[in-house]
């Protein structure tokens, strides 16, 4: 405060200072008194604006915990048992390390050899092989990170694009598996117009149709649930190991319209797929029994091979095929009939042993398909062998 005197004469407009020796005096005593009271204006104003870090940390540190209970707390609602957890995790890393090793060989086999490489059947082979590994590298490490931290995801970026990317993954391979199909049948039905129907830049645009097919429908899902984001959803614990549809679309709120768009694409797709495979196969077994219908046999080994190839697409198609009636189950019944889906154990809930029935099952296709498509073909087999028989000489 000034002076008593001096605030007066401030005061007073009517009577301005006598001199200027008083004026500077009153300067130089404010410049002294706001100098020596600066730091402590500047210590209170810090004070008041913002919290202390002791504060911040332990908001900060309270949040985090609490996030990370509520995600071990799901984690033991899906998986209640230790000694699960334990084989689950064998069971991932034993099937991703195959699954990589197959695909990686039956991959490089096929490039380094000039007799396969410029088949059709064997580029379709080639794009199905990319699509399952990089189906098997998002999700193998993403559940086994999940098993051994005993915790489910948390949403996010990973989480998003996890999601899409396994969505393009799914839709690819199961247009992959359509195309092959329909190239047998051309092979062994129409084989004198094959090399004119299924030229290179024909093979060129049905390898980019699978892709850009897949990528539209899964940038449409992820768009529509995108709709009910918020971002006070980021960093919270989903209910499941993996965003899968389901996981995903019960921490968004279920938005009717990226369910009813994604369940409807993927019936869809499937049916096309099971069409166009039994139609080739059915085709094809007509063919070979035509060809030794004069003389009256039964052509066993076509017979034995039509089996094998539906059998193995019912195989692919297995998680598919539960994740479509899982839907229907929720579009016909509600939650009523997922809770008595099956019946477990106290401790074991039916909602959490189905997503790990399916992540299970969504680990066999790319597991199977290198073997079925690949390294059953007589041909695979020897350019691997001459492959590995290279490399040993050079050694």
């Amino acid at each position: 405060m000034f002076p008593k005197h001096i605030a007066c004469k401030c005061n007073n407009r009517e009577h301005p200072p006598q001199s200027a020796e008083a004026a500077i005096k009153v300067l130089v005593l404010i410049q002294m008194r706001f100098t020596r009271d600066l730091p402590r204006i500047m210590l209170w104003a810090a004070a008041c604006a913002s919290p202390t870090p002791n504060q911040d940390a332990c908001n900060i540190t309270s949040d985090t915990l609490q996030l990370l209970n509520q995600g071990r707390c799901l984690f033991r609602s899906i998986l209640p048992s230790d000694a699960a957890v334990q084989v689950l995790v064998c069971v991932f890393v034993v099937m991703t390390i195959t699954s990589l090793v197959i695909n990686g060989c039956t991959l490089f086999s096929i490039d380094t050899s000039e007799d396969l490489s410029w088949e059709p059947r064997f580029a379709l082979l080639k794009n199905l092989i990319v699509s399952d590994v990089l189906l098997i590298v998002t999700q193998g490490p993403t559940v086994i990170h999940c098993l051994l931290q005993k915790t489910t995801l948390v949403y996010g970026a990973w989480c998003v694009s996890q999601f899409f990317i396994n969505t393009v993954c799914v839709f690819c391979t199961i247009l992959t598996i359509t195309c092959m199909a329909l190239e047998r049948y051309l092979y062994v039905c129409q084989g004198i117009y094959y090399l004119s129907i299924l030229t290179t830049k024909r093979l060129y645009l049905i390898l980019g149709f699978t892709w850009l097919t897949s990528v539209c429908l899964s940038a449409m899902i992820t768009a529509l649930l995108s709709l009910a984001h918020s971002n006070s959803l980021l960093g919270r614990p989903i209910t499941g190991l993996l965003c899968e549809p389901d996981t995903l679309e019960s921490l968004l709120g279920f938005p009717r319209a990226a369910a009813l768009f994604r369940k409807v694409s993927g019936l869809v797709v499937t049916l096309l797929c099971i069409f166009s495979y039994s139609f080739s196969y059915l085709r094809m077994y007509q063919e070979a029994r035509n060809a030794v219908q004069p003389f009256q046999q039964v052509n066993v080994r076509a017979r034995k091979t039509v089996m094998f190839y539906c059998s193995m697409l019912l195989l692919q198609l297995l998680p598919i095929f539960l994740k479509i009636a899982s839907d229907a189950l929720w579009e016909l019944k509600g939650n009523r009939a997922m809770i008595q889906l099956l019946d477990y154990p106290v401790g074991w809930t039916s909602g959490g042993t189905l997503h790990i029935m399916l992540l299970v099952m969504l680990q066999v296709p790319p597991c199977i398909n290198p073997v079925i498509y690949g390294l059953r073909n007589r041909e695979v087999r020897e350019a691997l062998a001459r492959l590995l028989w290279w490399r040993r000489e050079n050694h």
